[in-house]
C-alpha cells in the first residue's frame, strides 16, 4: 500500500483553480501533483501511459492540452517516457478507429508539439488490439479486455474530467479507466452481454468482419450481399464491431446501470492492479453529459478545483463530495429539471441532473473489491 494511504483513510490532495498573480492553473497542478507524491514514483525509464479522454469533434467541455503537458513534463523530469492514450470508442462517431481518433484528438489540440510526447491509441487501429486482463476478486468479469499499449506501460496515470453522465451519473476517475481502457470488445463487454446486430442497410459485403470472428458467428448472404449472424454460434466478443469500417455492426446496449457500474470498477481494478499508479482529477467545466457527445451544454456548477491521489475509489468519492456542496448555475439542464413540473428532488445534483441514472452502486462495488477506500483525507495545497 502507498506510503500515502492507510488501511482506512486515502490520502486526496486538492487545490482551487484561484491563482496568484505570477502563476497559473498549470502551474498549480504541478505543485499538487507533487505534495500529492508523484515524482516518489519511480519512472526511470520506463513506459508511463496519461490515459486521458481527447473530447469527442464538437465538444469543448475536455481537458484543455496544457493540463496534460504539465504531467508528461514532470514523468519525463523524473526520467519516465510518457504517453498520452485512449482507446476507440463503441459507437459511431470521430474516434471510432485509430486513424479518425488520431485526427480528433490532433484539431482538439493533443499533438506531440502541444504536449511534449507522443499520442498512441490504446487498442490499435481498429479497436482489436487488446489482451485478457484477470481482474482479482471480479465477480462479473473474470477477465477484462483491456487496449494492448495501455497494458503494455510499466507506470499508469489517469487524467480525468470530472463531469455529469447521461448512464453513470457522473464520469469521474473510475469511468476515465475502466471504459476508457476498455477495447472496443471491453466496452461491449460492459454495457451488454448480447449478441452482434448486422444494419443490412448499412453492410456493404466487404467480408471484413468474416475475417475477425473465430466462432462461426457470422454468415455471408451471398444473395443479399450482406454480412448476417449466427446467434447460435456468436459469443458477442466484439471484434466484428472494430472490423467493420461502416457502422453495419452494432450491440444493444442493454445492461442495467447497475451491472455496468459494477463491470466498469471491475475493468478498472484489471488496468491498476499491480503495477504503479496516480489518478488525477479536474474538476471544472462540469458539464450535464459526457464528453464524447460532438457538442456540449453549459457547467451545472462553478468550476471547483483540482484533486490527485494515488487512490482512484476515493479520488472519486472526494469529487463527488465536493460537487454536492455547490449551488446549482442558473440557465442549465440542472435547474431546467429543478424547474419542470415533474421533478422530484433527489437531494443530489446529478441525480436531479440525469434522473434516470446512478452511481453510488459503482463506489460501493468499487470498494467491496478492493480497488480503494471511500474513506479519505483531504489534504489542500495553497
Amino acid at each position: 500500500m502507498n506510503e500515502l494511504t492507510d488501511s482506512k483513510r486515502s490520502k486526496v490532495f486538492f487545490t482551487t483553480f484561484r491563482c496568484k498573480p505570477d502563476e497559473g492553473p498549470v502551474d498549480k497542478l504541478k505543485r499538487l501533483l507533487k505534495a500529492a507524491g508523484l515524482d516518489g514514483i519511480d519512472m526511470d525509464g520506463k513506459f508511463v501511459a496519461i490515459k486521458m479522454h481527447f473530447g469527442e469533434l464538437g465538444n469543448l467541455s475536455f481537458l484543455r492540452p496544457n493540463y496534460a503537458r504539465a504531467v508528461a513534463d514532470m514523468v519525463k523530469a523524473a526520467g519516465g517516457k510518457p504517453f498520452l492514450t485512449d482507446c476507440n470508442t463503441l459507437y459511431p462517431g470521430s474516434r471510432k478507429n485509430a486513424i479518425e481518433h488520431l485526427y480528433c484528438a490532433w484539431e482538439n489540440g493533443f499533438t506531440p508539439l502541444t504536449v511534449g510526447c507522443p499520442v498512441l491509441i490504446g487498442d490499435g487501429l481498429k479497436g482489436t488490439d487488446d489482451i485478457p486482463v484477470p481482474v482479482p476478486g471480479g465477480e462479473y468479469v473474470k477477465e477484462a479486455r483491456i487496449g494492448r499499449t495501455i497494458m503494455d506501460a510499466d507506470v499508469f496515470i489517469s487524467l480525468t474530467h470530472f463531469k455529469g453522465h447521461e448512464m453513470t451519473g457522473f464520469g469521474g476517475t473510475i469511468k476515465n479507466i475502466g471504459m476508457g481502457c476498455g477495447s472496443r470488445a471491453g466496452k461491449k463487454d460492459q454495457h451488454c452481454n448480447g449478441k452482434a446486430v448486422i444494419d443490412p442497410a448499412a453492410c456493404r459485403g466487404c467480408k471484413r468482419c468474416l475475417r475477425e470472428c473465430a466462432n462461426d458467428g457470422l454468415v455471408y448472404d451471398a444473395e443479399r450481399r450482406v454480412m448476417t449472424v449466427d446467434a447460435d454460434h456468436c459469443v458477442g466478443c466484439g471484434r466484428c464491431v472494430g472490423a467493420c469500417n461502416f457502422d453495419a455492426i452494432g450491440f444493444a446496449h442493454d445492461a442495467a446501470i447497475k451491472e455496468l457500474n459494477c463491470r466498469m470498477a471491475e475493468y478498472t481494478k484489471a488496468v491498476v492492479y499491480g503495477r504503479p499508479n496516480f489518478h488525477i482529477s479536474l474538476v471544472c467545466d462540469v458539464s450535464p453529459t459526457c464528453d464524447c457527445h460532438a457538442g456540449n451544454d453549459v457547467p451545472i456548477i462553478p468550476d471547483v478545483g483540482m484533486f490527485a491521489s494515488f487512490d482512484p475509489l476515493a479520488l472519486d468519492q472526494a469529487c463527488v463530495d465536493a460537487c454536492l456542496k455547490q449551488t446549482p448555475l442558473p440557465g442549465t439542464q440542472l435547474t431546467d429539471e429543478m424547474d419542470s413540473g415533474h421533478f422530484c428532488d433527489r437531494h443530489d445534483l446529478f441525480d436531479n441532473t440525469n434522473p434516470n441514472t446512478e452511481y453510488r452502486t459503482c463506489l460501493a462495488h468499487a470498494e467491496k473489491i478492493g480497488l480503494g477506500s471511500r474513506t479519505y483525507e483531504l489534504v489542500t495545497v495553497k
